[in-house]
């Protein structure tokens, strides 16, 4: 049963000056330059295609920037969210995730964008919601260890939340578009190109569904961190020669699907 904390409790000040930038004046007013939302669900995009629809139905709170990211406090369908842009790639991604949980504490963690398509039967415009996660480009094979193993540890596939799963599986979306479970492996690298002669292991050794350069990031340091994680991605090509194509054309149109399922997650969130 989803217990959604008040409002009046969520939004304690919290005088907390080191973790602000000084900089960051200029983005809110000053009787609250000392003062930081406390915030339930944080929301992480790569790029800002990914985070744009986000922003624009969000109502915002507050705007802290550190370094040269912009976090944006706010109450989304009403439950109270930051969203950030991490930029692309696993570090990028996994810097922002440890700094929404030690300065947030978030009920959770949702990494929102597109990806491309290793499942044959997934289209342009479909939406993974992940089952689990792993590292494609982790390989310590030559010490004995599985493709995607990290050495010396337990890791290997990172499960995501599985109510935040059921609430995302639940929804619906217009254009015949289907939401299916499964698996999204990560990797520094854009998938292209003759998939089945350099990367048949995507498929076959990992068994991944879709592929992005996040969630394994954020999955991972939710995970050492025991926060509820779930990535919902949106298909914009099928990780084969004509994906840089397919990418840049279908980027700005379907990244908002995965905005409107995680749109019906807050407002079940919020109603219950």
């Amino acid at each position: 049963m989803w217990q959604v904390v008040p409002w009046s409790s969520i939004c304690r000040f919290l005088a907390d000056e080191k973790r602000l930038n000084p900089q960051a004046t200029k983005c809110f007013p000053s009787s609250t330059i000392d003062a930081m939302t406390r915030a339930r669900i944080c929301v992480i995009g790569a790029m800002d295609e990914e985070i744009a629809e986000f922003l624009s139905h969000a109502k915002m709170l507050n705007i802290v920037e550190r370094r040269s990211f912009r976090f944006h406090e706010a109450s989304l369908f009403g439950v109270p969210v930051v969203v950030v842009k991490c930029g692309v790639g696993k570090v990028f991604a996994a810097l922002i995730a440890q700094t929404l949980i030690d300065t947030y504490q978030p009920a959770a963690v949702i990494s929102t964008g597109v990806a491309g398509a290793l499942s044959k039967s997934l289209r342009i415009g479909d939406v993974v919601v992940g089952r689990d996660s792993a590292h494609h480009d982790m390989d310590a094979r030559a010490l004995g260890f599985m493709r995607g193993h990290i050495p010396y540890t337990d890791f290997r596939f990172f499960t995501t939340d599985e109510k935040f799963s059921e609430l995302a599986l639940a929804a619906r979306l217009d254009g015949g578009h289907k939401i299916v479970h499964g698996r999204i492996l990560s990797g520094d690298q854009f998938v292209s190109g003759d998939r089945e002669a350099t990367h048949g292991h995507l498929t076959g050794e990992l068994s991944g569904d879709a592929v992005d350069m996040e969630t394994a990031a954020i999955a991972q340091v939710c995970a050492v961190n025991e926060t509820p994680f779930v990535s919902i991605r949106t298909i914009s090509d099928h990780a084969d020669g004509s994906a840089h194509i397919d990418f840049n054309t279908f980027l700005p149109v379907i990244a908002s699907n995965s905005f409107h399922i995680i749109r019906k997650m807050l407002v079940g969130i919020s109603e219950q």
